[in-house]
């Protein structure tokens, strides 16, 4: 029999708009002895039962819902269903774009918490993130086996986060070794390679697709710098629509190689595509001391903020570094700005630009507005699941 947590009067609420979360403060009591990740029953204060969850007890989010089911069961059939549901949905958008690499479960938006699988040809890249997801690791896996079976299956659960659930971090192999973990996915038409074990989060950022496909559609005939390029993925696609001239900046040479990588991959090397590697602040800073320009800049910064603590301190980065851009642009130049900080919402990002233009002396037009792409939704009742968003903003 389940453990049962009860909570404290008016703490059910959030349950009855049907979000995940529960945290400690919310919980009054607990019936019986569950361990970490184990499936407890909630109910509210009066024995009323309301949902199915994971139990961690050392994160703020004790409790993440699995089920509003009373009798659906938290196996392998579940997750089997989950993920059958979570490719349907996809299947359109995967079949209109040519996509062979996109994320298959988003967390708490495709109704498994902790959990990120992300499909790259045949390799399948899991992170569980949360004290349910761990607990039911194989249980996934077998689900994923059963659902994909000439997939092989590598784990890429080394995020900082699971500390707080009380969890280590693990990598490799959750199906049988193989030889390389790296391939080569497809989308608008562009080949990519990818390497599952030694590229950043799960081994690329298949959330930027749409706004990659945006960027070319802006670039033909002009000069871009394409900052925090990483594998240089904003320039392939520049590239790609007949841009003038463009310029990768990332602080890794290993990144700009892969750049480069991909570029000759879709035999676009004829195009001028130069390759920097500088710290993109020094890198803007030192343009503008020598009156250097660019008739397109794209501003893909990692996550400033982590907290909300963070978040003033952040909006003073985001400013400075998209004002210097602005300075650097020809007259009616495009910005494509962007920003991955979840607790930044887009209204306050585009207050920060605005701020940034009155600063650097420029008058800006928003054009355009870029989100997440359309395997990283965002479920009604879990409007967190909102974190990327970007702004086309034309420049004079």
């Amino acid at each position: 029999m389940s453990a049962r947590i009860y909570l404290k009067e008016g703490r059910e609420k959030s349950l009855l708009r049907k979000h995940p979360w529960i945290f400690s403060k919310a919980i009054n009591k607990v019936k019986g002895n569950p361990m970490l990740g184990d499936t407890v029953d909630l109910f509210d204060n009066k024995g009323k039962w309301l949902a199915k969850g994971a139990y961690s007890p050392e994160s703020q989010i004790t409790i993440r819902v699995w089920s509003f089911d009373e009798n659906e069961e938290i196996d392998q059939t579940f997750f089997y269903k989950k993920l059958m549901d979570a490719q349907s949905r996809r299947q359109w958008f995967i079949d209109r774009d040519g996509l062979t690499g996109y994320r298959l479960i988003a967390g708490e938006s495709d109704g498994l918490p902790g959990v990120t699988i992300d499909k790259y040809e045949n390799l399948i890249v899991c992170q569980l993130l949360s004290a349910g997801a761990e607990f039911h690791r194989y249980t996934i896996v077998n689900a994923l086996t059963e659902l994909f079976p000439d997939c092989h299956i590598y784990d890429r659960s080394d995020v900082d986060v699971r500390r707080k659930e009380g969890l280590p971090l693990t990598t490799g192999w959750l199906t049988e070794e193989q030889p390389s973990t790296a391939t080569i996915i497809e989308e608008h038409g562009l080949k990519i390679h990818v390497d599952v074990a030694k590229g950043h989060k799960t081994g690329f950022y298949l959330d930027q697709r749409d706004a990659r496909a945006i960027a070319g559609k802006y670039a033909k005939d002009k000069s871009v710098l394409n900052c925090f390029s990483y594998t240089g993925t904003f320039a392939l696609h520049c590239a790609a629509n007949n841009a003038k001239e463009v310029t990768n900046v990332d602080v890794s040479q290993q990144a700009l190689d892969l750049a480069k990588a991909n570029i000759e991959l879709n035999n676009l090397s004829a195009c001028n595509v130069n390759y920097v590697k500088e710290d993109v602040f020094k890198l803007l800073r030192q343009y503008k001391k020598q009156g250097i320009t660019f008739d397109m800049i794209i501003l893909d910064p990692p996550k400033f903020v982590d907290a909300k603590a963070q978040l003033t301190s952040a909006c003073r980065g985001y400013k400075d570094i998209n004002m210097i851009a602005m300075q650097l642009l020809n007259p009616g130049g495009l910005l494509l700005t962007f920003s991955c900080s979840g607790l930044l919402d887009v209204s306050l990002f585009q207050k920060v630009v605005a701020d940034a233009a009155l600063d650097a002396n420029k008058t800006v037009h928003f054009v355009e507005r870029t989100m997440q792409a359309a395997d990283h939704p965002i479920a009604s009742n879990y409007p967190e699941g909102y974190y990327l968003k970007g702004l086309v903003c034309q420049v004079s």
